[in-house]
């Protein structure tokens, strides 16, 4: 059952007014998976300003890492630059947000958002901001409650003191199914200013394929949270179907959508978004020969991948892996793959979550060491900055 928005409240309105201007580690241990039988760039998006999506990129790329961005951070999941500087990254596990001031690598912490129920794969998940930031300074939250998962906005004042800087929660959308595994959590405003929430099953398979759940989808809302203008479905927020789990969504510069997914035991999967497209799941898990199900672009063993966060740059979709423990290129010929995936920084980071554009050449990079399934070294978990082609 579809569950639409609270309204806002009234005091959430004065202060808008006043602010104006999963796949397995190993065998069969859960890992985000478990074994069961339009035009220019909103803030926030990943799409970035650079090589036209039509303009086919060099076979092979190259990745360098320029620099140790921040240090010591619990189990960061999402991460929104901010128009002025400073990046805003979310704990999973400690239900709050940080500010890193990206040349210095301070942190400073917002607050911590009522109402998160962190386990397993729940909690604080992704994070995005408003796209008129601007003038209303709201940052929108994806989190596991007590009973489900949901979207939220909160005020951002600076001004405050640190640890009270985000305003009170209201609730945009809700009723999205939780459970110990598969969540989901990505949120990215699109080029269109529209909201594209990633969702999963919560290892109830067959609620990928049922349209009047909320779980296994890509939902596209308007900012308070109403089916979007032009969804596929009357009524409905759903633009996509059959996902298992969603992690990572991106825009290339033509305003075309990819969405990468956990497979079950076999494949992992980039996908690109068609609205009112059946991905197959769980009748299919990576290609399929039945025309019913839209193919993905690429698709990995679970040990090579276990994908996490996407971003356009460079022509290329560039993959974060989590068990696979290194960062995916995919070049792009419009929404297929123009060569090779080429794999880098393999297991000299760790597991990989969070990946955005910093515009141009350069991406912002989120390790994920401190989630209780990596490894954590001295300096975990980190950001870092990026060079590819």
């Amino acid at each position: 059952m579809i569950v639409r928005r609270r309204a806002v409240p009234a005091v959430l309105a004065a202060a808008l007014l006043l602010t104006a201007g999963c796949s397995s580690d190993a065998g069969g241990s859960s890992d985000e998976r478990a074994s069961t039988s339009p035009g220019g760039t909103a803030p926030g998006s990943s799409a970035p300003p650079g090589r036209s999506a039509e303009e086919a990129p060099p076979v092979k790329g190259s990745v360098k890492v320029v620099r140790t961005v921040a240090e010591g951070l619990e189990s960061p999941w999402g991460l929104a630059a901010l128009p002025g500087g400073g990046l805003l990254v979310s704990s999973r596990d400690d239900g709050t947000i940080v500010r890193v001031d990206e040349k210095t690598g301070k942190k400073t912490e917002l607050g911590e958002v009522p109402g998160v129920s962190a386990a397993g794969e729940g909690g604080l998940l992704g994070i995005a901001l408003s796209p008129d930031y601007a003038s209303d300074h709201m940052v929108y939250a994806y989190f596991t409650s007590a009973s489900d998962n949901r979207v939220v906005r909160m005020i951002y004042d600076e001004g405050k003191p640190s640890g009270e800087q985000l305003g009170a929660p209201d609730t945009v959308y809700r009723g999205i199914p939780k459970g110990f595994i598969h969540n989901g959590g990505r949120i990215q405003f699109g080029p269109d200013k529209m909201l594209y929430v990633g969702t999963g099953e919560s290892g109830d398979t067959g609620l990928s394929q049922d349209k009047d759940s909320l779980g296994g989808k890509i939902l596209r809302l308007t900012p308070e949270g109403e089916p979007a203008p032009g969804n596929p479905f009357p009524d409905s927020p759903v633009y996509s179907y059959g996902h298992r789990n969603v992690q990572g969504l991106a825009w290339d510069g033509k305003q075309r959508l990819f969405a990468s997914e956990f497979g079950q035991d076999t494949w992992d999967e980039l996908n690109a978004i068609k609205p009112g497209d059946n991905y197959g799941w769980p009748q299919a898990e990576g290609r399929s020969g039945d025309k019913e199900f839209h193919n993905p672009i690429d698709q990995w063993s679970t040990a090579e991948a276990s994908p996490s966060g996407i971003a356009h740059a460079e022509g290329s979709i560039w993959m974060a892996g989590l068990r696979g423990k290194r960062l995916w290129r995919i070049p792009l010929d419009g929404t297929e793959a123009s060569a090779a995936p080429q794999a880098f920084l393999e297991g000299e980071y760790g597991r990989l979550r969070t990946v955005v554009s910093a515009g141009g050449d350069r991406l912002w990079l989120v390790t994920s060491n401190t989630d209780g399934r990596g490894n954590p070294k001295d300096g975990d978990d980190r950001i870092l900055e990026l060079r590819v082609t």
